[in-house]
């Protein structure tokens, strides 16, 4: 293992913490005896070139500083390689390492496990979920929430989550249920209503609501959560239990655990990560160990 590592810095993460995040995120390491690169992109297509350029060129690590965007991205760049991914998560969800049982915006924290990591455990293999070329850490989500963000990208003001907040009321305004094509592990092809489903490597979305709330991220399956068609009535009644999981007792939920999923719907985006995925159709595929994140081999979480 090379002693120089990387850091992959988003420094607008969370209002600004992820550039305050990086010098104890640095220390740390430099603490532990590791050199320290710190690799900036001037745009998210830029900033991923750099991380695969740090990754080819043989780093020992690649630490990404930021929210869940920016693990996004450092997962796009690690994923099927030897390369560890560590995690200084400072953004506003920070559900990659929620589930992980990892430091939330404690940066120096963060940065002494993954050195720790990388000196006595090596880390720990995880799945990631895959769609084409693209992978992911958490939630893919497709139906009313990902509708919520659809609308809440749109929206100019106000800023921050209070956007979510008045968006999750106008798609409730405008709710129906989703005539979805689900097919699971290969199997027959089901049309199917539903208000949303939920494609779970990790357990949780949207800063910690809980949809996914049985995913193992070291199983080889996807939890795959589907709420079904239900009145708006019960959709408010169930939506806040997703943040303690207890929606997933619910009549109108059912959760699938599987491999490989194709989902089809009309006019419904695709999020994963909480970044835009692209329109349905899709398959996506659970990929075991495609990952090794510094963390301990069981630390906490899921």
């Amino acid at each position: 293992m090379t002693s120089e590592i990387t850091l992959f810095v988003n420094p607008t993460a969370g209002g600004g913490r992820g550039a305050h995040a990086a010098q104890p995120a640095a220390s740390a390491l430099r603490d532990a005896g590791f050199s320290v690169r710190t690799v900036l992109g001037e745009d998210a297509d830029d900033a991923l070139r750099r991380a695969h350029e740090a990754v080819a060129a043989g780093t020992g690590a690649l630490i990404a500083v930021g929210g869940d965007g920016l693990m996004s991205l450092a997962l796009q760049a690690v994923a099927g390689t030897s390369t560890p991914l560590g995690v200084v998560a400072v953004g506003t969800g920070n559900d990659f390492a929620r589930a992980l049982g990892l430091p939330v915006r404690d940066p120096a924290a963060a940065g002494a496990l993954a050195a720790r990591a990388l000196k006595e455990s090596g880390g720990r293999d995880i799945d990631l979920g895959r769609v084409g070329e693209r992978w992911f850490g958490s939630v893919l989500a497709s139906g009313f929430d990902s509708r919520v963000n659809d609308r809440g990208n749109r929206m100019r003001f106000p800023g921050g989550r209070f956007k979510y907040d008045l968006a999750i009321l106008a798609e409730l305004a405008a709710f129906a249920p989703i005539p979805y094509r689900i097919r699971l592990d290969g199997g027959a092809a089901r049309e199917i209503e539903a208000t949303l489903i939920a494609v779970g490597n990790g357990t949780t979305y949207g800063g910690g609501m809980r949809i996914c709330a049985g995913a193992e991220m070291d199983d080889g399956l996807f939890d795959v959560t589907v709420v079904g068609e239900c009145s708006r009535a019960t959709l408010l009644k169930v939506f806040p239990k997703v943040y303690k999981g207890t929606h997933l007792s619910h009549p109108a939920v059912t959760v699938h655990r599987v491999s490989t999923i194709e989902l089809a719907a009309t006019g419904v985006t695709a999020y994963a990560d909480g970044e835009p995925l692209g329109a349905l159709p899709l398959t996506a595929a659970c990929v075991p160990g495609a990952v090794r994140v510094l963390t301990g081999p069981r630390a906490g979480g899921i």
